[in-house]
């Protein structure tokens, strides 16, 4: 029996990565995107050659009517849910001082990458519980945060508190289901080149010529996605709550 993957924002960049990488080891694989299906549905066909199940689901992980109907979609097509990858999420759609950040931008970001991914997660959990564990899991969560959690950007504060909140949530599910065989781990990439980090590309290939990366490039979502290959796998299973950071080394404390 192949195990069903829902992978969020699992149609572009980091996101698709993944949803290859668990198609490619025999995941069938549920991707989540806000935009219509005709925008991956050529995309997507790629998956068809490893001989999974696969489908697109619109969806809008801020609304509450949205997640709930997809999750129920999801079952139906494909009977159960074993790995949860939340990877959707959004950067502000204006940088700005943190003295001059707007509480519309603010609801936004923290709408999709806070609230949307614990609530989604909440529905998704349901639905876990009610299965039967496959060997010595019931269920696998991996959140996709950022090395923004812990290292402070002020021209887009919002980003930084939701990716901070992230973390807060892979510990709060982490501990409540950790007696009933749900493992939860969070990845925290750092400058993936995909289209988030175009705009700023000059920016941080100045950073990797200074030497602020031990690691001395750009990362690749395929970097991302090997992490949680990794963590879905059945290596880990005296650990939950954790997280590995794919930043090349950034987080790394040096005098």
């Amino acid at each position: 029996m192949n195990k069903t993957a829902i992978i969020t924002g699992g149609g572009r960049g980091i996101g698709w990565a993944i949803s290859r990488r668990l198609a490619k080891e025999g995941y069938n694989t549920a991707i989540l995107g806000s935009s219509d299906q005709a925008c991956y549905s050529e995309t997507i066909k790629e998956l068809g050659q490893y001989g999974i199940k696969y489908k697109y689901y619109k969806c809008d992980i801020a609304n509450h009517g949205s997640r709930e109907e997809t999750v129920l979609g999801i079952v139906e097509d494909f009977g159960a849910v074993h790995v949860l990858v939340n990877n959707a999420g959004v950067a502000p759609q204006k940088r700005m001082d943190l003295l001059e950040m707007t509480e519309e931008s603010y609801d936004r970001v923290m709408g999709i990458n806070t609230k949307g991914m614990l609530f989604f997660t909440q529905a998704v959990v349901r639905q876990m519980r009610r299965q039967k564990p496959v060997g010595q899991k019931r269920g696998t969560i991996i959140n996709i945060s950022s090395c923004s959690a812990e290292v402070v950007s002020r021209t887009r504060g919002e980003y930084c508190i939701s990716k901070a909140g992230i973390s807060m949530i892979t510990k709060l599910f982490a501990e409540r289901l950790a007696g009933e065989g749900i493992f939860v781990h969070e990845v925290r990439p750092g400058i993936i080149s995909t289209n988030m980090t175009s705009a700023v590309k000059d920016k941080y290939d100045k950073m990797i010529q200074e030497g602020r990366f031990p690691i001395a490039r750009w990362g690749k979502p395929e970097d991302v996605a090997n992490a949680v290959s990794v963590l879905v796998g059945d290596e880990f299973l005296y650990t939950t709550g954790n997280y590995i950071d794919v930043d090349g080394g950034y987080h790394l404390k040096t005098l």
